[in-house]
């Protein structure tokens, strides 16, 4: 009996899945209509037409090659586009490109998920490593990334940045029932944008002032135009005092948790203060001769 109600559900499930690869967008996602241009007093601009025209071509494009699974959510944001992305692949990039703060939790919760590599500690390149080859980071500035150095990279079919299996389109979960990794793949979508986000955080700085209701963090004022991203614990003192941390957390201080939008005023004040910290860290660790040594930060 079970095993007939087993068959049953795979029967419908895939029933369901050829349902879905002959529904047109629209059908797909009926909230969404077919862009087109309403009545209007104006005659419309060359440029609209090219536009239309190119997203009318762009829709048959994906329409012809999206799967009968695809996410929602990202075809939803594809089509709402003034630019219609014409491959799903294309419409997975823009989906996490416009979600930054969304593709920065995913990516560090799959690394959470997959865990630091064994025997892994954060380090940085010297001058005499050829750090092309062995992926080492050149500055404390640059995020830990253990699945991009040498002796610890996975290879295609997993995500140098979080160490998971890449499945279809860049996706971080198999909905397509593949069973195995995208070969030809070594990034997450997502964690290519959460990448970028870590790297260049001020890049953001939009998304950064709308989650912080365009208040100043340091003041409490509203945030003015010139307000800058700037990091609550300074990067120097994770390299000197948090380096231990297991990894995933260390990812941590390089995305939201740890990132703020504040007025210029404030963060000229508050890089002061770190300059003072700094300088004071390296007279203490000067050599008794009077040489002081250089800050190696």
């Amino acid at each position: 009996m079970a095993k007939r109600a087993a068959k049953i559900d795979i029967a419908k499930i895939e029933t369901a899945k050829a349902k879905a690869a002959r529904m047109t967008l629209a059908e797909r996602l009926p909230a969404i209509a077919a862009a087109g241009s309403g009545p209007g007093d104006r005659p419309p601009s060359a440029a609209s037409l090219w536009r239309e025209a190119r997203n009318a071509a762009a829709r048959a494009r994906l329409e012809k090659s999206l799967p009968a699974v695809f996410p929602a959510p990202v075809l939803r944001h594809a089509l709402t586009r003034p630019l219609v992305p014409p491959t799903p692949r294309l419409a997975v990039e823009s989906y996490w490109r416009h979600h930054i703060l969304r593709a920065d939790r995913l990516a560090r919760a799959l690394a959470a998920e997959a865990g630091g590599p064994e025997g892994w500690s954060w380090r940085l390149g010297t001058a005499g490593e050829n750090l092309s080859e062995t992926g080492l980071p050149f500055s404390f500035r640059m995020p830990p990334a253990p699945f991009r150095e040498a002796p610890h990279a996975l290879g295609k079919g997993h995500c140098c940045v979080c160490g998971r299996p890449v499945y279809r389109f860049g996706w971080h979960r198999d909905l397509w029932g593949a069973g195995a990794p995208n070969r030809n793949a070594s990034w997450h979508a997502a964690c290519v944008a959460a990448w970028k986000f870590w790297i260049a955080p001020a890049d953001h700085v939009k998304a950064l002032k709308r989650r912080q209701g365009h208040r100043c963090a340091q003041s409490g004022k509203r945030l003015l135009r010139t307000a800058e991203v700037d990091h609550r614990v300074p990067l120097y003192r994770i390299w000197r005092e948090e380096r231990a941390r297991p990894w995933h957390e260390l990812l941590g201080y390089w995305g939201v948790p740890n990132l703020q939008v504040i007025n210029r005023a404030s963060h000229a004040d508050k890089c002061a203060a770190e300059a003072g910290e700094r300088a004071s860290a390296r007279r203490l660790s000067a050599p008794a001769t009077g040489d002081p040594a250089a800050d190696a930060e």
